[in-house]
């Protein structure tokens, strides 16, 4: 996978204790990678980095807020990192409403206190900062959003992760591009930031989001209660972005990323890092845009149960509408997704039904990234094959 290039790697991996954290920290290990983690303790419920064992088998494990400088700055230095992955956030649309500030806090300001850490540290490294496709101004629009449409968000939550694209872009712009007019242009610093849509997988246990209240209500004998049946949303499987992500850091840091700046299906140049230092989206097939209801249906097909309408008029506001334009990363990266809506749900189910049954979840997990390499694989897709 991805042609070797995580093999020995340090990697400096924030937020590397949540959800998609313990996911892409279970893979970078896999890869080979040497892994530190910088990030706050997870929640009690958030039990997934702990079943994993990660604590045990990664390099460096600080348990700190981003808002600590210091302590960011010296966990920075230790990695001494070859790639900066950025997950660390606040990353719950409701809560926002609850703690705003903390989230404008931690998604803003944290992502500002990464990139400034980056900066002063004045090393060669490439970083990738992962947002959300809720960063973009949603106007509840039928078509999909491009990388180069407005930023904004009309929930504390989606209006940080728009602001902290601003803050990424000016740190490009301003400190790490050619003619930037600043000593860390020269410095070897590649910028690029990453957004997905709603994910979906195995091992989440975070209040407030639509498969774990489903796992906990179905677990509880209870008929799940659907808030939201009719919004829509870009379902993918977790390792649907953090392929992207990985493949997306690996490309940017490769030495040949500077010889080229075309690359399409029937060639393997890769792109020039001008190209790659900017921001991509990684979606879903539009075949996976589909309703909270149906998410919960197909679910239903694997572990059997029901579901009630908890439609609240009074509710806090959440988007309707939400899909995402994948095409920048289909040309410039030649990645695309994997799995299909099916395909995604019937993993998640398995995932959670296999962890009940007393499975192994170190095996159970590296076995899905196994069976998901191997479907890319026969896809053909550059990452998973080593044809780049």
């Amino acid at each position: 996978m991805f042609s070797s290039f995580y093999q020995k790697k340090r990697i400096f991996l924030t937020g590397h204790t949540g959800f998609k954290g313990s996911w892409l920290t279970e893979w970078l290990l896999m890869l080979g990678a040497e892994v530190h983690g910088y990030a706050l303790d997870p929640q009690p419920h958030e039990i997934l980095f702990h079943q994993l064992g990660l604590a045990d088998r990664i390099a460096g494990d600080t348990r700190a807020d981003l808002a600590d400088r210091s302590a960011l700055s010296k966990a920075l230095d230790q990695a001494n990192p070859d790639l900066v992955l950025h997950l660390a956030a606040q990353p719950l649309v409701r809560l926002s409403y609850e703690i705003p500030i903390e989230t404008f806090a931690t998604n803003v300001m944290g992502t500002a206190h990464v990139l400034e850490a980056v900066r002063l540290r004045n090393q060669a490294c490439s970083v990738v900062c992962v947002t959300t496709d809720k960063c973009y101004d949603n106007r509840e629009w039928l078509h999909a959003y491009r990388e180069e449409d407005a930023m904004g968000g009309h929930d504390p939550y989606s209006a940080s992760k728009g602001a902290a694209e601003l803050v990424i872009d000016s740190y490009r712009r301003s400190f790490f591009a050619q003619g930037a007019g600043v000593s860390n242009q020269d410095a070897g610093i590649k910028l690029a930031s990453a957004r997905a849509g709603n994910v979906i997988g195995g091992g989440d246990w975070a209040l407030d989001r639509i498969v774990p209240d489903c796992i906990r209500a179905l677990r509880e004998g209870q008929a799940i209660p659907v808030r939201n049946k009719i919004a829509t949303r870009p379902w993918q499987h977790v390792l649907e972005p953090l392929s992207g992500y990985l493949h997306l850091a690996a490309s940017l840091a490769s030495p040949s990323s500077q010889q080229s700046t075309i690359n399409n299906r029937q060639s393997s140049i890769v792109p020039c890092s001008s190209s790659l230092s900017s921001a991509f989206n990684f979606g879903p097939a539009l075949t996976s845009n589909r309703t909270v209801a149906e998410l919960v249906q197909e679910l239903l097909k694997h572990t059997g149960g029901e579901w009630t309408d908890a439609s609240d008029p009074n509710a806090v506001h959440e988007a309707s509408k939400l899909n995402l334009a994948i095409d920048k990363a289909f040309h410039l990266l030649q990645w695309q997704p994997v799995w299909n809506f099916e395909q995604t749900v019937a993993a998640t189910a398995e995932w959670y039904q296999d962890e009940a049954n007393g499975w192994n979840i170190h095996e159970l997990t590296t076995q899905q990234i196994q069976t998901y390499h191997q479907a890319a694989a026969a896809k053909g897709l550059a990452w998973a094959t080593g044809e780049e």
